[in-house]
């Protein structure tokens, strides 16, 4: 089922809901300038089998509202927006996986919305006030930054090109992200940017969130205090937030698991959806059960 949810005046989320209705429900937050079509259909009908899935386009992709050339907002308005998208689904707690930037969102649920999260999980992502995520460069944790390639290709990010050229560029995107890990099929991520643009309507790319305001994330200290059953999943060949990311992640989140996807990138390949879909699962059945 797919519809309209208004996040505020002038806001409104395109969301899709899937699986099973009387299931716990799962909220998929995906990260900077990415349509939640970029979840794939085979993770979120595997976790559809015993939940209640939620993937949505985030304000400025998609077919959500795109206003931020004349109504601008921080990133951290986006963790708002899921909090007020489950509201307008009449959801009182959820189970919520953040991937990249969507991790960081997660993070911020945590510390400001724990009672409407059943269960959190972050992968592909930084530690707030680490990073990507250590906008103003005060945070002291010593990390490795993202792969030169991708910084030399995030500065054409925002050129025209006409559909064709795009898609290249994405695809070309794709095939850094996606790390060395596991065989990169540029088929694969050809017809999923074709899925992208035909669902937005348009084949220009967002450059929004990488627009947005980067205040308030330096709040990596305050991880400490989370209870929230916390699974954060690493991805060794990860091109943006390469190891020791995601094992610092872990270390400064209360109580939190670390499981490794061996191969995995910053990208949702085939390849490892097994045992990414396998990791995310489990931790969510074992909260459930509890």
């Amino acid at each position: 089922m797919q519809r309209m949810v208004r996040v505020d005046a002038g806001t409104e989320l395109w969301v899709e809901e899937r699986g099973a209705p009387d299931g716990t429900p799962v909220l998929l937050v995906m990260g900077a300038n990415a349509s939640g079509i970029t979840w794939p259909d085979e993770l979120v009908d595997a976790l559809g089998e015993r939940h209640r899935v939620i993937r949505y386009d985030h304000r400025d992709t998609g077919r959500s509202t795109r206003a931020f050339d004349v109504r601008p907002y921080a990133l951290r308005d986006l963790a708002t927006d899921a909090v007020r998208l489950l509201d307008g689904l009449g959801i009182a707690r959820a189970h919520v996986v953040g991937m990249s930037m969507g991790g960081t969102l997660v993070q911020l649920l945590l510390l400001d919305h724990p009672d409407r999260l059943l269960s959190a999980t972050v992968f592909a992502t930084s530690a707030l006030g680490a990073g990507l995520a250590d906008a103003d460069g005060t945070g002291d944790a010593d990390l490795p930054g993202p792969d030169p390639r991708l910084l030399a290709l995030w500065q054409t990010m925002g050129e025209p090109r006409d559909e064709a050229a795009e898609l290249d560029w994405r695809v070309e995107h794709w095939r850094i992200l996606n790390g060395d890990g596991v065989p990169f099929d540029a088929a694969e991520f050809r017809a999923l940017e074709e899925r992208v643009i035909a669902h937005s309507g348009t084949a220009v790319s967002s450059t929004a969130h990488a627009l947005a305001e980067q205040s308030g994330l330096a709040r990596g200290a305050e991880l400490a205090r989370v209870t929230v059953p916390t699974l954060v999943v690493e991805a060794p060949e990860d091109p943006v937030n390469p190891p020791p990311h995601a094992r610092h992640l872990a270390a400064v989140i209360g109580g939190a698991r670390l499981v490794p996807v061996p191969g995995m990138g910053h990208a949702l390949s085939a390849a490892v959806l097994p045992s990414l879909v396998r990791a995310i699962g489990e931790h969510v059945d074992a909260v459930d059960a509890a």
